[in-house]
């Protein structure tokens, strides 16, 4: 999983509450189990008109948006199925944050162990940052992990709460299979004495 500590870039705003996994990615594309490839399904329902052209009205077929990493989203971001797919879509496009007054517990949790970082503020702030997202690709904003800081254009800084143990794993990149990795000596010690003491296994 690739690390996070600090990201820049632009924010991308979308002002909708109760944002469910089947709007992230519709059930269309959940034919794969590859992370890969999932980007272009990203709100595919609200990106596409029913042509498959293009919907301009959508934030993120917007000039000033198609490259946004960050994303400022409504509350109650994730809702919905537990679908894994909804964070490989997100990061396949290309966002490494999401930020909201609020997530679905496994929503939240599978962004972490997919390398994106969801950040939850206060409303007060959700709304000074979607005013600042809403300035286009002239107006970045960064997140700074390690430091628990977001960055407006203008300077202003909003601090938010993590858990600690989740980000030290953004932070190392580590998934499950990562931390798991990281007691590789352990686990080889534990098995060598194992089959020591117990040869018939």
């Amino acid at each position: 999983m690739e690390k996070f500590s600090r990201l820049t870039g632009v924010a991308a705003p979308l002002p909708v509450v109760n944002v469910d996994t089947d709007m992230i990615i519709p059930k269309d594309y959940l034919k794969t189990i590859k992370r890969t490839g999932l980007g272009k399904g990203l709100f595919a329902e609200a990106r596409y008109n029913e042509d498959g052209s293009e919907n301009p009205e959508f934030v993120l077929n917007q000039p000033a948006y198609r490259n946004a990493s960050i994303l400022i989203a409504g509350d109650n971001f994730g809702c919905g199925s537990s679908r894994e797919h909804a964070p490989w879509a997100l990061l396949d496009f290309g966002i490494r944050c999401v930020i909201s007054t609020s997530f679905a517990d496994i929503f939240y949790n599978n962004c972490f162990k997919n390398g994106i970082l969801p950040i939850v503020v206060s409303q007060e702030d959700l709304d000074k940052l979607m005013d600042d997202a809403r300035r286009g690709a002239n107006a970045t904003v960064s997140v700074d992990l390690e430091e628990q800081e977001i960055r407006g254009p203008d300077g202003g800084v909003i601090t938010f709460d993590i858990d600690a143990f989740k980000k030290h794993c953004l932070l190392n990149g580590l998934d499950d299979i990562g931390l798991t990795l990281e007691k590789a000596s352990a686990i080889d010690t534990y098995e060598a004495k194992a089959t020591e003491n117990h040869s018939w296994l």
